[in-house]
């Protein structure tokens, strides 16, 4: 469920509400491919974890070569989970402001203090803990977000409209790729494989799923290298394919065995056997991006309903006072109480897949209260520089569009790999369904810059 949460933060309710407000329910179906594409893309780096026992980070910090490659990756992964960290802070002081009148800047210090919290109880109770008080906030950020519609429902025949994909102008488009930004975003990529990992890690005493099966595959590939200092270097893609007559790589059965000895290993230290955690993961996941899309279209329709073409709804706090005035301040004070929740929840998600990119890439650790205090500045300096929040947090969603490709293409490439995943490995259509998505999110961002730059 803590993906639902992830795709819940203000950097969403930035995007749609905008959306709404600016198009009407135009861009409807951006908000249901993108949840369509995100349960493929969260199913997979969840199968990754739990096969493996690594975050995709981690299996990335292997098999990537040359250590400025790796340093190049982690940086870019950095910045993307930084750009989360920015909306999801100034989300949470919008709220503040909204709720208590505080103002901005002293907003985000209290949303990055009460974070720090939320992430002491992962560090000192677990990922299950940490997972229960974020479920719990999920739940605040649903009724908060939905419980307008009740009072203003959307015309049917604007939401089936809304359902043809099309475009009116860079606007438009800027806001499509913040929508499927905010709503695939890379660090949940990165953080549900590290989540899977751990709520499904062995017992203590059987190993854990960082030091068996990792370990395991590591020594099974040294013990059939050609030279001694093949053994000591990182998987690459070179490393477990054999080259035929023809020139054609394809792969080695051998590795894939030792591979799948290894999960069997894995599987046997935890006690439950892999396919029946697959098939719960696939309805944690379901059930997680059913309530998180529907929460997201909710804000949409809410926003064509009810704001389209009323002044001064090009920001949330324009958006909220419209809502107070049109639907009452019962509505309006639950939509900011959701967009509260989503920045608290969020926020400590963010901070969460960062440390896991940092200990995956560079294999280095800082406590997640540091690191949440460093990421924090960023949101602070934007805050006290008066940037518009709202600009903020929708732009901040078009720069984890263009992280998607770094995170989406390597996943899809790692789980359709016998050598990764062995039995496990994507089908052919799940695979194809992979590259599917991912061209469309790296066409999308290439028409973006094309119809900025030439003004079209």
């Amino acid at each position: 469920m803590v993906a639902g949460v992830a795709y819940l933060d203000p950097g969403n309710v930035a995007s749609n509400m905008t959306a709404g407000a600016a198009f009407g329910y135009l861009l409807v179906w951006v908000v249901v491919l993108g949840n369509v594409m995100a349960w493929l893309i969260q199913y997979l780096s969840a199968k990754l974890g739990i096969v493996t026992g690594e975050s995709l980070p981690q299996v990335l910090g292997r098999r990537i070569r040359r250590p400025w490659a790796r340093r190049a990756y982690w940086l870019q992964a950095e910045l993307v989970a930084m750009a989360t960290d920015v909306a999801e802070v100034i989300g949470g002081a919008v709220a503040l402001y909204l709720l208590f009148g505080v103002p901005l800047l002293w907003g985000g210090a209290i949303t990055g203090v009460v974070s720090m919290g939320l992430l002491l109880v992962q560090t000192r109770r677990g990922a299950r803990a940490f997972e229960t008080v974020l479920i719990g906030l999920l739940v605040v950020i649903a009724v908060g977000f939905s419980f307008g519609l009740l009072f203003a429902p959307p015309a049917p025949d604007g939401v089936i409209g809304g359902l043809i994909p099309r475009f009116e102008g860079t606007e438009s488009v800027l806001l499509a790729a913040s929508i499927l930004g905010a709503t695939i975003m890379p660090h949940a990529i990165y953080a549900h494989s590290a989540l899977a990992r751990d709520r499904f890690a062995p017992a203590a005493g059987t190993g854990t799923a960082e030091s068996s099966a990792p370990a395991l595959v590591r020594s099974s590939r040294a013990s059939t290298d050609a030279t001694p200092s093949a053994a000591d270097e990182p998987t690459t893609a070179a490393s477990q394919t054999s080259t035929g007559s023809t020139g054609s790589t394809t792969p080695n059965p051998a590795d894939a065995d030792r591979t799948d000895t290894a999960h069997s290993r894995l599987e046997n230290a935890r006690g439950i056997s892999t396919p029946r955690l697959l098939r719960a993961t696939r309805w944690d996941v379901t059930i997680a991006l059913a309530v998180a899309g529907t929460v997201n279209l909710a804000i949409l329709l809410l926003a064509a309903a009810n704001l389209a073409g009323v002044d001064g709804t090009d920001s949330l706090e324009g958006a909220y006072a419209a809502l107070r005035d049109g639907l009452g301040p019962v509505v309006a004070t639950l939509f900011a109480v959701g967009l509260l929740a989503s920045g608290l929840a969020s926020t400590s998600v963010g901070a969460y897949a960062g440390a896991e990119i940092m200990h995956g890439l560079l294999r280095a650790r800082i406590p997640l209260v540091v690191r949440r205090l460093v990421t924090l500045v960023p949101a602070l300096v934007l805050l006290a520089l008066g940037v518009d929040p709202t600009l903020a947090l929708v732009l901040s969603q078009v720069v984890l569009s263009f992280g998607i490709p770094f995170a989406l293409v390597p996943l899809v490439v790692l789980t359709a790999r016998a050598t990764v995943l062995g039995a496990y490995r994507n089908r052919i259509l799940t695979t194809v369904a992979g590259v599917v998505a991912s061209v469309f999110l790296i066409t999308l961002n290439v028409v973006l810059l094309w119809l900025v730059f030439t003004g079209g």
